[in-house]
């Protein structure tokens, strides 16, 4: 049986930036064996595999991978395998809801003239708050010192919509710039509540830059650790924090942030955060993608 996958570039708007995902398309009666193996095989940060919905009122489930484990959420390879379906419909669909192990993923299509350029989802669960690390904890995950972290806003902390991850300020977009991931800092501060990943971030942005905030993200990779280009779903947390922080009791906060610009693959992330009440109750990130490739592939074994 021939499989065909399309790969993408999610939250840009040009090849060769963002961050790329492979999209399976015809996943049906894969094992999840066979999942992790053609995700490790892809070697991309995450695989996505589409297959049939549970629920005929849904659209699609979607399995996510890293080449080391499948992953409950994730943001780009949401905005990304929509984007991949809107392409492959034959009238592109202004919506899409998606079955995932951490609940269902509405998807909106960006469109331009009617043709999809993009999608924007919404994340399956309300802000969580969890784990409260200390300023000099965030510091040695990322080799930056004590003076580098910002905490007047709030300390380094574990955040989730979905996916949890260690969201912390630094002072400066030159630290931003020098922090690099430290395996004894990570070795001593994770595991911690499922999170084995630092996203970090500054409002210090030069107006050439045209965006709200810069980030970056370390985490665990194949070989050792990495950094990823454009994350979705530590983006929307950190957006959640931020508008669970901000003064404004209702009505939608935005935000327009960049990552991936100091490793060469510069994206960018829009994120909306709905607010009612004082409480956040809905959180968003979307963006542009581009199309790369694409191609087909068959298993040994089968028919």
């Amino acid at each position: 049986m021939q499989r065909r996958y399309i790969t993408v570039d999610v939250f840009t708007d040009r090849a060769f930036g963002g961050n790329p995902l492979a999209v399976v398309l015809d996943a049906g009666g894969l094992s999840t064996g066979q999942m992790q193996a053609i995700a490790t095989e892809f070697n991309y940060s995450e695989t996505t595999f589409v297959l049939p919905p549970r629920d005929g009122a849904h659209d699609a489930q979607v399995r996510i991978f890293t080449v080391r484990a499948e992953l409950p959420f994730a943001g780009h390879p949401n905005v990304g395998t929509a984007f991949v379906l809107a392409t492959q419909a034959a009238k592109s669909p202004a919506r899409l809801k998606f079955e995932e192990k951490a609940g269902l993923v509405p998807v909106e299509i960006l469109s331009e003239q009617g043709r999809p350029i993009g999608a924007e989802l919404t994340a399956p669960q309300r802000l969580i708050r969890m784990t409260q690390f200390s300023a000099e904890q965030a510091a040695s995950c990322i080799s930056l010192s004590l003076a580098d972290i910002k905490i007047d806003r709030h300390p380094p902390l574990i955040v989730s919509v979905g996916l949890p991850f260690l969201v912390a300020e630094v002072a400066s977009r030159d630290a931003l710039r020098r922090a690099r991931p430290d395996a004894t800092g990570f070795a001593c501060a994770f595991p911690c509540d499922g999170c084995d990943a630092v996203y970090f971030y500054t409002r210090d942005v030069p107006a050439a830059e045209s965006c709200d905030l810069q980030a970056r993200m370390f985490h665990p990779g194949s070989s050792g650790l990495s950094e990823d280009p454009a994350t979705g779903s530590a983006t929307a947390a950190a957006a959640a924090l931020l508008g669970h922080l901000a003064s404004e009791r209702d009505g939608e906060l935005k935000l327009r942030i960049g990552q991936g610009v100091d490793m060469g693959r510069p994206s960018l992330l829009l994120t909306r955060v709905r607010k009612e009440n004082g409480v956040v109750v809905s959180a968003h990130v979307g963006g542009a993608c581009v199309q790369m490739m694409e191609g087909s592939f068959r298993l040994a074994g089968e028919g």
